[in-house]
C-alpha cells in the first residue's frame, strides 16, 4: 500500500504542469523578476511562460535560460538604464558622424514627400541601442531554435497588439528579439515595427495580462499569474494623454479563468516609466510572491531541483550556435536602402566573420549616422554554422531643420537657422546651408559632404563661409545705445576637406582653402561717423591638418570627458592695407607674408566625486611664425586670440592675442542639483611673443612673458534641455571694464574662422 500511494504521487508530481503569465507594467513590470526569484527560491517549477510588454521581456530571458540572478543583474544594470532612455554607451559614439558644433537649441525633421503627415515624430526614444540589446539578448538563442518558441529552454509566448486590425497576437514562432521589442512598444514612447507586413505596437494595448493566451496554448495544471496593472480609472475631459491612453487601450480582464491558479499582485509605487527604481519594483514582487508562497506551496506539489535546474540551463545554453556573422541582408522590398549599412557593417563580397563584439562595434558606428531613423536587425541561419545579419533600413526624414542660437543682456544677440538634406545609398550625402544672423555676427555656410562607407569610412568636403564680426562696443548691455563700430572683420573662404576616423572618439581631417579676409578698423578710439576707417585685404590660401579626440559631454560647458586637438597650419597670402582719414600712415602698403602655425589644446575632467563635484584642467598653446602686417592693429587682427572663456569670443582685446602663447587653466564645477552647475574657471595667460603699441603708433615686440595675466569667470548654469541658461561674471583685467556681467540663454558657437 505505501508502495502504491508513493507510485501515484510520483505519477501526479511528473503530470503536474505549472504555467507562468506576466502583465504589462513598465518599470513596474520588473516586479516580475522578484516573482520569478521567489518561485525559483521554493523550488516551484515553472513549464510555460507567457508575457505581454514588460512581462514579455522578463518572460523571454526566462525562457531563454536566464535565472532569475541574471535577469535581474541585467535589468540592474547601465545597459538597461541606456537603453529605456534611448540612449547609448561612451564607447559606442562615433565623432565621425557628429554634426561640428554649432549654436542649434532643437531641430525636427520634414519628411520629403509629405510635409506634415510623415514628418511628426512617433517616439521620445532612439530605439538604436534597445533593437541591438534585444538582438544580443534573444537572437542567437532564437536562431537556434529555429525560432520555435516551444524550443525554449521554457515554452513561451509573447503578445503584441496589431495596429490595423486592432486585435490581440499571441506569437509562438518568430524572430524573439523583434516580437519583444513589439510588445514592448508603447505608443510615442517607441516607434512602432512590422512583422511579415503587419504594423505591431505594446501587447498591453489589447491584452495586458494574457492569462487566456497560456491557458488556451498550454492547457497547465496550474497557473500562477503576476499582475502590476489594472484597468484605466475614468479619465477627466481636460487630461490628454489619459483621454488618448484611453482611446488606444483595450480593458483587460485580470481575473483567474480557473480554480487551478493563483494571482500575485505586487504593491509597488514605482511608476510607468520609473526605470531608476527598478531596484525596488524586484524587492516588491519578491515580497509579494513570498507573502502567497503558502497558498502556491498547497496547490503545486512538485518540486524543481536548483541544481539540477542549473545544470539544465548550462546544458541549453551550451548547445546554442555561435554568433559568427559573414552576410548582411535586407528584410525589406527597400534594397536600396541598404547599401550604405552594409558596407559599413560588412561588404557583400567580404569574406570575413564578425563575432558579436566586431558586430557590436561596427553596427553602432554605422547607425550614428545622420542618415536613419532606426534599424530593425534579425539573424537567420547561414551555412556553415554562420548566421546572416539581416537588416530593415528605415531612413531618416530626407529634411532637417536647426534653430538656435544666444538671447545675452549683452548687445550680442545671434540667431541660428540651417536646412539640411541628407541621403545614403551606396554612398552618404548631405547638403546644409546655414546662417548666423546678428549685429554682432553674421554668417552663411553651404557645406556638401560626402561620405564613402566601409569599416574605416572616408569624408569628402565642399564648403563656402562668410563670416562678419562687427565690434561696436561690444561690451554695451541689450538696452544701451552703442557708438559706431570701431572694428569690423568679414571673411570669405571656401576649400576641400578630407575626414577619417582615427578611432570612435577621434578624426583627423586635412583642409585646403583659398581665403578673402577685409578688416575695416580705427586706430584711436577718437573717431566719428565722418572719419574714414582704415582698411586690410589679405588673400591667400592654406593648408591644415588636424587631429581630434573628444569625449566631451556637452558641445560647451563640460563636465565631463576629454577633449585633445592638434593643428598645423601654412598660411600664405598678399596684404594691401589702405590708410583712413585717422591713420598715421599715408601711403597703400602691399606685403606678402607665409607663416606656420602649430596649436594644441588639452581639456581634461580627471576628478569627479559622484558627479557633484568635477575639477577639469584646460591647457592651450600657440606657436606662430607669423610675419606683421601694414600696422599694429592689422596685425593683431590676424593673429590668434584668446579663447579658453566662451565670452572672449565676443571681445576684441589686443592684450589676449599674441603670436605664440601658453595658458593653462582650471575649471571646478559643483552640481548641487541635477543640470544645475556653479562653475569657477581661472587661468593664467602667458603670451611668449607678444606686439606692444607705442605712444607714436608704432608697435614692437615686447619682453617674453611680460602680458602675463590672470582671467577667471563664475557661471550659474541651468542646463535645459535645449541650451544653457546663465548668469556669468567675466573677469578680464587687460580690458578697459574688467569686471562683466551678462545673463544669456544658448550657445555662444560661430563658424570656424578662415586662418585665424
Amino acid at each position: 500500500m505505501p508502495f502504491l500511494f508513493f507510485t501515484l504521487q510520483l505519477f501526479a508530481q511528473q503530470r503536474q504542469r505549472v504555467g507562468v503569465v506576466l502583465s504589462g507594467g513598465g518599470a513596474s513590470g520588473v516586479a516580475h523578476v522578484g516573482v520569478l526569484k521567489a518561485l525559483e527560491q521554493h523550488q516551484i517549477p515553472i513549464d510555460y511562460i507567457v508575457g505581454t510588454s514588460a512581462g514579455a521581456l522578463v518572460g523571454a530571458m526566462y525562457a531563454c535560460g536566464y535565472s532569475p540572478e541574471e535577469i535581474e543583474a541585467y535589468v540592474l544594470s547601465e545597459s538597461f538604464q541606456l537603453m529605456v532612455k534611448g540612449q547609448e554607451e561612451a564607447d559606442q559614439q562615433f565623432l565621425f558622424y557628429q554634426d561640428a558644433s554649432s549654436a542649434s537649441m532643437f531641430n525636427f525633421t520634414v519628411s520629403q514627400d509629405s510635409i506634415l503627415q510623415k514628418s511628426l515624430p512617433l517616439a521620445f526614444v532612439d530605439p538604436t541601442y534597445l533593437d541591438f540589446e534585444m538582438l544580443k539578448i534573444f537572437g542567437r538563442t532564437s536562431v537556434s531554435v529555429q525560432d520555435d518558441f516551444n524550443q525554449l529552454f521554457v515554452p513561451y509566448r509573447c503578445v503584441a497588439s496589431a495596429v490595423e486590425t486592432k486585435k490581440s497576437v499571441a506569437f509562438a514562432q518568430g524572430k524573439l528579439n523583434q516580437v519583444v521589442r513589439a510588445s514592448m512598444t508603447f505608443p510615442l514612447y517607441l516607434n512602432p515595427i512590422r512583422i511579415d507586413g503587419v504594423l505591431y505596437f505594446d501587447g498591453g494595448l489589447y491584452n495586458n495580462f494574457p492569462i487566456d493566451v497560456l491557458y488556451n496554448d498550454f492547457q497547465p495544471d496550474f497557473i500562477i499569474g503576476s499582475n502590476v496593472s489594472k484597468n484605466l480609472p475614468p479619465v477627466s475631459e481636460r487630461d490628454f494623454l489619459g483621454l488618448l491612453t484611453s482611446m488606444m487601450t483595450t480593458p483587460t480582464n485580470y481575473a483567474m479563468p480557473c480554480a487551478e491558479g493563483i494571482i500575485i499582485e505586487p504593491n509597488t509605487k514605482v511608476g510607468t516609466f520609473d526605470f531608476a527604481d527598478v531596484q525596488q519594483a524586484i524587492q516588491d514582487g519578491y515580497l509579494a510572491a513570498t507573502a502567497q508562497m503558502a497558498d502556491i506551496l498547497k496547490y503545486v506539489n512538485a518540486r524543481a531541483d536548483s541544481a539540477e535546474l542549473a545544470q539544465k540551463r548550462q546544458l541549453f545554453k551550451e548547445q546554442l550556435i555561435a554568433l559568427r556573422i559573414n552576410e548582411v541582408r535586407s528584410s525589406s522590398d527597400k534594397r536600396q536602402d541598404l547599401p550604405f549599412v552594409r558596407n559599413s557593417i560588412l561588404p557583400k563580397y567580404s569574406k570575413q566573420v564578425l563575432d558579436q563584439a566586431e558586430l557590436e562595434k561596427r553596427y553602432f558606428k554605422t547607425l550614428s549616422a545622420s542618415y536613419f531613423s532606426f534599424v530593425s536587425p534579425v539573424l537567420e541561419r547561414g551555412l556553415d554554422s554562420a548566421i546572416i545579419l539581416k537588416l530593415k533600413v528605415n531612413k531618416a526624414n530626407a529634411f532637417r531643420v536647426d534653430f538656435g542660437g544666444l538671447m545675452s543682456s549683452r548687445a550680442i544677440n545671434t540667431g541660428y537657422l540651417s536646412l539640411a538634406y541628407r541621403r545614403a545609398g551606396y554612398v552618404g550625402q548631405r547638403l546644409e546651408v546655414a546662417s548666423y544672423f546678428g549685429k554682432f555676427y553674421g554668417s552663411g555656410k553651404i557645406n556638401y559632404e560626402l561620405v564613402i562607407p566601409g569599416s574605416v569610412p572616408v569624408s569628402l568636403s565642399a564648403y563656402l563661409v562668410l563670416n562678419r564680426w562687427d565690434y561696436f562696443k561690444s561690451f554695451a548691455t541689450f538696452f544701451e545705445d552703442v557708438k559706431p563700430s570701431f572694428l569690423v572683420q568679414e571673411e570669405r573662404y571656401t576649400g576641400l576637406q578630407l575626414k577619417i576616423p582615427t578611432g570612435n572618439h577621434a578624426v583627423l581631417t586635412a583642409n585646403t582653402r583659398m581665403f578673402w579676409l577685409d578688416d575695416s578698423y580705427y586706430q584711436t578710439a577718437n573717431f566719428t561717423k565722418e572719419d574714414t576707417a582704415d582698411y586690410t585685404s589679405f588673400i591667400g590660401e592654406s593648408i591644415r591638418v588636424a587631429f581630434t579626440q573628444n569625449t566631451l559631454n556637452r558641445k560647451q560647458f563640460a563636465s565631463s570627458g576629454s577633449f585633445f586637438e592638434f593643428k598645423a597650419s601654412y598660411v600664405r597670402g598678399k596684404e594691401l592695407t589702405y590708410p583712413g582719414s585717422t591713420s598715421i600712415i599715408d601711403d597703400t602698403i602691399s606685403k606678402n607674408h607665409k607663416w606656420l602655425s602649430i596649436q594644441l589644446e588639452l581639456l581634461s575632467f580627471p576628478f569627479q566625486k559622484k558627479q557633484k563635484v568635477n575639477f577639469g584642467l584646460h591647457f592651450k598653446s600657440v606657436l606662430n611664425s607669423q610675419s606683421l602686417f601694414a600696422n599694429y592693429t592689422a596685425s593683431m587682427l590676424a593673429l590668434p586670440g584668446l579663447n579658453v572663456l566662451p565670452d572672449l569670443d565676443t571681445y576684441f582685446i589686443a592684450a589676449y592675442r599674441s603670436t605664440q602663447y601658453a595658458c593653462l587653466g582650471t575649471q571646478l564645477i559643483v552640481s548641487p542639483f541635477k543640470n544645475i552647475d556653479l562653475r569657477l574657471d581661472a587661468y593664467a595667460f602667458l603670451p611668449i611673443i607678444q606686439l606692444v603699441l607705442n605712444p607714436d603708433g608704432t608697435f614692437t615686440y615686447a619682453k617674453p612673458l611680460d602680458g602675463r595675466s590672470i582671467l577667471t569667470a563664475g557661471h550659474v548654469i541651468y542646463h535645459s534641455p535645449v541650451g544653457p541658461v546663465r548668469a556669468t561674471l567675466n573677469y578680464l583685467p587687460k580690458y578697459a571694464q574688467p569686471f562683466q556681467f551678462q545673463l544669456s540663454f544658448g550657445y555662444l558657437l560661430f563658424n570656424e574662422r578662415a586662418i585665424r
